[in-house]
């Protein structure tokens, strides 16, 4: 089974990524460090642009893992920027079959910042064909979740 891990920490190996290896603990999986691409804000239009790239390497993998830390009360903006692309891009139902699990995590989050990103991801999974099968926030939902790959 091919895993994808998408972090989109700029701390390549900060909280995000240890969240994700809690997750995955046991599975081989590949990292994909958001900051390493360059992705345009929606409407934009970059010849250098990469967003096709992380495009493919979510077609190729059959778990995807999205990992955000929570900035400014919500998902950070290297996974927002992601997700706003893929509208008029990106065929509804283009990933039906994969599965799609989200790590979000911060200091001291309320609950309806956690309530706000899962939704996000949920509704970005049904648009897309993805299973969604869901969030963890911390190392013990993180351990609980992992069981399910």
């Amino acid at each position: 089974m091919k895993i994808l891990f998408i972090n989109g920490s700029p701390n390549r190996k900060g909280n995000t990524a240890a969240l994700a290896e809690t997750l995955l603990q046991g599975k081989e999986y590949e990292t994909l460090n958001l900051t390493d691409y360059r992705i345009g804000s929606y409407g934009q239009a970059f010849a250098d642009d990469q967003l096709a790239e992380v495009i493919a390497k979510m077609k190729e993998a059959e778990v995807v893992v999205v990992g955000s830390p929570l900035y400014w009360h919500n998902i950070c903006g290297a996974v927002r920027n992601m997700l706003d692309r893929f509208y008029g891009l990106v065929e509804n139902g283009t990933f039906s079959g994969r599965k799609l699990y989200f790590l979000f995590q911060g200091a001291s989050p309320e609950k309806w910042m956690m309530e706000a990103g899962e939704y996000t991801m949920n509704r970005f999974a049904k648009l897309y064909g993805f299973a969604y099968e869901g969030m963890a926030t911390n190392r013990s939902e993180a351990e609980k979740l992992g069981k399910s790959i």
